[in-house]
């Protein structure tokens, strides 16, 4: 049994208890500041929800737990209750789980993003379900007048063995309720889970299946008019004039107006991020009428010209020039070229790297770049909000609620008590649901209209609005002696509008001599968090550039790597290295011996293999890719993750499966290119993502068994991906492929 030593106080804990109809309710928090009523007196709510669990058990023994985390594809809302199910001690078959309302006050962000979900509220949801239970078999104790050492629990049901006496949970609820927090509640061991570490269904699989109303896009209200926003056609531009004349003559059309989102001196916060400040919004009955009224308008734009952005957060106030050029993806590439060539910041130096490179017997150095990329969500944005003087209601797919609530605050005038933000269902995510804008639009709009409105964007909207994965770039260069033993490493690396180098990671720590530098240029064309934010392409470049380097020192590649692992365990170089090289190793042991690496039986086969570490966890994989009609398939796949302990295994080897495709389609396809500061791909049939006859026939996960806490998952698999296919696409093709996407499909991108 493990001992939870964490002091509750009335800010690490809040119970609320409700007496309906013999029901106990319980909210828990180590993570929000929470407190009790002043009056003491019972809180009964329909707004009920909880950033680290809540429970709710009624006298026939129905546990209700509600999921704090929006819900976007990765099952959160399975997972998180299993967590409080499991120290709660009850029947998964008793539970029912509903997603709950964002709640600033008492429950903090409620953010989905970064693999953050089972590692912030791990330890939190097991105090919830724990405490619950204390509570409850102290209120047995009472009523039977036992010693509370004498109960125990299995399945919502408390036994008193020396009696012959039990009882539901529910029998007990409103006795528990006027029992105090207990204090330093046992945790379960891991060798006693009944729960967790065993695979449950989707609790909204039967709803997904069925086409119940579940998204944003489904969401209807009595009064509810649609709008769309006609944003300018390239980055670098803005509203000079626009004609509605004809568009206001369209059936269903209420009203064409412009507006600004921030208005002049606006402070952003990090995630205000935004395209385009001034809207020509057109608003109307139907989605189809307001799309035929927008083809009617008549549209001046002009060149936007440098802007300057206030934005807060870390660092403090500052301003930020927006240059306001409109932008080519070719001048982008030459740009960076001029870039790569300057000095550039230095992020980390061990040894003397200079000294190194000038007495190599060999320099192999190798340049990678990476274009824009879109999120593709399968659900556009979208967003209901119905605003008044008093009082705001939104509600539809969003990934951080309380980000974006201190942004409504500022742009609505009113407090967070009159703010009720509701969350549905994502369409996918990815990082692009973390920024705001369109629920801040949406809230102005049904402002400015006196209405309640859903804002929708179509897929060229969504496309071509902005909050792309950033351009990228970065050289490789390493040092070889005359025994091409490996003497020096250099990492140079810049983007648009930002880098991806991680200094601190391997093979930081592996080498004596090592120089990581990082550079970026401004860009009007608005970046987000993108699957791994910056990992996604730090790993690509990282792992293929070692991949060539083994073979250069006529290494095996996972060999190769797993002796710089040893020495970054062993005679560590640096103090701030951020991985375990344990765990590092340990996923390509695992995945090798998975693969059966050297087999004889897959010369049939073009492999390839990477591994990486980012949000916490460890994933590697192992590509093979068969050439069919003179194109590159990926037959198959082994992945190995280290996560820690996996709460829902189904569910977690799905995610890595949906990141292995992700990534296969990403690194041979993916790409969004600019002309004139124009989006050359506005819809799928120019931006290319992978096909359902290109995935893989097979997925092989396996999970690094261990009783370390949960850590991320959602990131993690998909960075390594793209490296693992840069080198099954050498031996198939033998060309090493630098430039992403690395199948040409389209015009206008660089060819490998």
């Amino acid at each position: 049994m493990e001992k939870n030593n964490t002091d509750y106080s009335r800010r690490a804990f809040l119970r609320a208890s409700a007496l309906a109809g013999g029901g106990l309710m319980i909210h828990f928090s180590s993570l929000a500041s929470l407190v009790l009523p002043k009056n003491g007196e019972a809180v009964v709510s329909e707004q009920w929800s909880e950033l680290n669990g809540y429970i709710k058990i009624t006298p026939d023994n129905l546990i209700k737990l509600i999921c704090p985390n929006p819900e976007f594809g990765q099952n959160v809302m399975t997972s998180l209750p299993m967590i409080v199910a499991e120290e709660l001690d009850v029947d998964w078959k008793q539970v029912v789980v509903e997603m709950g309302p964002h709640d600033n006050v008492k429950l903090g962000s409620q953010f989905t993003g970064g693999s953050n979900s089972m590692r912030m509220y791990w330890r939190p949801l097991r105090e919830a379900g724990a405490t619950a239970r204390q509570m409850l078999m102290q209120a047995a104790a009472q009523s039977w007048e036992v010693v509370l050492e004498d109960l125990t629990t299995k399945a919502g049901i408390i036994y008193h063995e020396k009696s012959g006496k039990k009882g539901s949970y529910g029998e007990f609820a409103s006795k528990a309720a006027g029992i105090a927090v207990p204090k330093g509640v046992k945790f379960k061991a891991v060798k006693d889970f009944s729960v967790v570490r065993s695979s449950r269904k989707n609790v909204e699989g039967a709803k997904i299946i069925s086409g119940k109303p579940l998204f944003g896009l489904d969401y209807t209200h009595p009064g509810m008019q649609i709008a769309m926003i006609q944003h300018p056609p390239a980055f670098g531009m803005k509203l000079k004039s626009f004609d509605a004349s004809q568009a206001l003559k369209m059936p269903g059309i209420k009203d064409v107006f412009s507006m600004k989102l921030y208005e002049d001196g606006f402070e952003q916060g990090g995630f205000d991020v935004r395209s385009f400040n001034e809207l020509l919004v057109v608003v109307g009955k139907t989605t189809w009428e307001v799309m035929n009224a927008r083809k009617k308008l008549v549209v001046e734009w002009m060149p936007a010209g440098d802007t300057k952005n206030t934005v807060g957060g870390r660092g403090g106030k500052r301003e930020v020039v927006v240059p306001g050029e409109l932008e080519d993806t070719d001048a982008q590439h030459t740009k960076m070229r001029e870039y790569a060539a300057k000095p550039a910041q230095q992020l980390r130096k061990d040894g003397d790297p200079e000294t190194a490179f000038k007495n190599a017997a060999q320099i192999i150095e190798r340049t990678y770049t990476a274009p824009f990329l879109a999120h593709n969500c399968m659900e556009p944005m979208n967003f209901f909000a119905h605003v008044t003087a008093e009082k705001a209601l939104l509600v539809g797919p969003l990934q951080a609620p309380g980000w974006t609530e201190p942004t409504l605050m500022k742009v609505l005038n009113l407090p967070a008590d009159k703010i009720e933000i509701q969350m549905t269902r994502m369409g996918g995510g990815f990082g692009r649901r973390a920024y705001g804008h369109y629920l801040v639009e949406a809230a102005l709009i049904s402002r400015k209209v006196k209405a309640p409105v859903k804002l929708i964007y179509t897929r060229e909207d969504d496309t071509t609005y902005g909050i792309y994965r950033p351009m990228y770039t970065a050289t490789y260069r390493a040092a070889l002696d005359a025994d091409k033993k490996l003497i020096g490493f250099h990492l140079k690396g810049g983007g648009i509008p930002e880098h991806a180098v991680h200094a601190n990671r391997f093979p930081a720590g592996a080498i004596d001599n090592y120089l990581a530098e990082g550079w970026q240029i401004a860009s009007n064309i608005t970046v987000g968090a993108f699957r791994a934010p910056g990992s996604n392409f730090a790993a690509a470049a990282e792992q293929s550039f070692l991949d060539e380097l083994a073979e250069a020192m006529g290494k095996d590649p996972i060999d190769f790597r797993l002796e710089l692992l040893k020495r970054a365990k062993d005679k560590p170089v640096g103090r701030n290295n951020d991985y375990n090289a344990d765990r590092y190793a340990a996923v390509l042991q695992l995945v090798k011996e998975k693969s059966d690496w050297n087999g004889a039986d897959h010369g049939k086969y073009s492999r390839g293999v990477a591994a990486y570490f980012c949000h916490s966890s460890y994933a590697a994989h192992v590509v093979d890719m068969v050439i069919r009609d003179g194109q590159p398939y990926v037959e198959r796949v082994f992945s190995a993750v280290d996560c820690g302990i996996v709460i829902n295994p189904d569910a977690a080897a799905n995610m890595v499966q949906g990141a292995v495709v992700d990534g296969i389609g990403n690194s041979l396809y993916g790409g969004l290119t600019h002309k004139a500061g124009v989006v050359e791909e506005s819809n799928f049939h120019k931006y290319r993502i992978i096909r359902m006859h290109e995935a893989p026939k097979k997925i092989e996960v396996t999970f690094v068994q261990n009783e370390i806490d949960p850590t991320g998952l959602g990131e993690p698999p998909f960075p390594p991906v793209f490296g693992a296919v840069a080198s099954a696409l050498y031996k198939a093709t033998g060309k090493r492929f630098y430039q992403q996407p690395f199948l040409l499909t389209r015009p206008g991108l660089p060819s490998a």
